[in-house]
């Protein structure tokens, strides 16, 4: 039996506002690198740039509603994608 391939992605916020709904940062994973935004109150999440924009998104859209409330500005976070970037 074979594991599926795995990918660590670093994520470190840059800037986070709760008055202004918004938490924002920048991604790592293998050689991609992304900025994002998360307007938590209007439900968005923008990552850019477009280059393998569709790997993260959903991992990360997932990582940010599961720790929201724990993530502090200049806290550098990791977690696991069960794909190979």
């Amino acid at each position: 039996m074979t594991s599926l391939p795995e990918t660590t992605v670093y994520v470190r916020i840059t800037q986070y506002s709760w008055t202004m709904g918004k938490i924002a940062g920048e991604i790592e994973a293998r050689n991609y690198q992304w900025q994002f935004q998360w307007r938590f109150r209007e439900g968005k999440l923008l990552v850019n740039p477009t280059l393998g924009r569709s790997l993260i998104l959903e991992p990360l859209s997932r990582f940010l509603e599961r720790y929201d409330y724990q993530l502090e500005l200049g806290g550098d976070y990791q977690f696991t994608v069960k794909s190979q970037f």
